[in-house]
């Protein structure tokens, strides 16, 4: 009898150091779970939306949605293959005229140059502040709905920091009420070209004593491209 009881008690504490063990993987494989959860990083997730059911609705959202792929391209972690698959996520926000500046191959050719060099230089991007709703400016020229919006971040390269800002033109597309990328320039560009419009402006006031005619706003066409550090 006390053999017997002596091997029972040997087989339920062998159970037992079977159902801690077996506990602790699973908890260890539950964090391990977890914690891809959150390295499931911010280019799975912007990979992961689709946009034909999940398109941005407004134009700060737009916006920011197409900020989290350029984080994407610039945190140095996302494969060639991941390069390709997020400009292509970036060509669905582009307007029909800025998609026929930059055809496919040649874009996903430039962008993965751009991303190289800004690799080597071991320039990082930080701190994307987004505009409020406020600060969306509302343009119809020819009866087309335009936006323009100014976007900033922080480019961080060789210990120095310097905050970029590009003004952004969106156009509404037609048909689908979507807004879509028309074109950008940085802040500075865009505020010389607006004082060589006023001054061509006040010329004209100069000179006629009649009816001013007002400028017509240009929309840029633009290529992509990557701001240098200091400029």
């Amino acid at each position: 009898m006390k053999k017997s009881g002596a091997t029972k008690i040997s087989v339920i504490l062998i159970l037992l150091v079977f159902a801690v063990v077996g506990y602790y993987a699973y908890l260890s494989n539950k964090t391990r779970v977890r914690n891809t959860d959150v390295d499931m990083t911010l280019i799975q997730s912007v990979l992961s939306r689709n946009l034909k059911s999940d398109y941005p609705s407004t134009p700060k959202e737009l916006m920011k949605y197409y900020h989290q792929i350029m984080e994407c391209f610039y945190d140095g972690q996302c494969t060639d293959d991941e390069i390709e698959e997020l400009g292509m996520k970036a060509r669905e926000l582009y307007d029909n005229d800025l998609l026929l500046n930059n055809p496919e191959q040649d874009y996903i050719q430039n962008l993965k140059s751009d991303i190289a060099e800004f690799r080597n230089k071991n320039r990082r991007i930080t701190n994307y502040v987004e505009p409020k709703a406020a600060n969306v400016e509302p343009l119809t020229i020819d009866g087309i709905s335009y936006a323009r919006l100014t976007c900033s971040y922080t480019m961080v390269e060789g210990g120095m920091s310097q905050i970029i800002r590009e003004v952004y033109l969106l156009k509404r597309e037609s048909g689908t009420n979507r807004w879509k990328i028309y074109g950008w320039e940085s802040e500075s560009e865009f505020m010389a070209a607006q004082a060589a419009a006023e001054a061509g402006l006040t010329s004209n006031q100069n000179q006629e004593t009649g009816n001013v005619e007002i400028p017509t706003v240009e929309i840029p066409k633009v290529q992509i491209n990557i701001p240098n550090v200091g400029q």
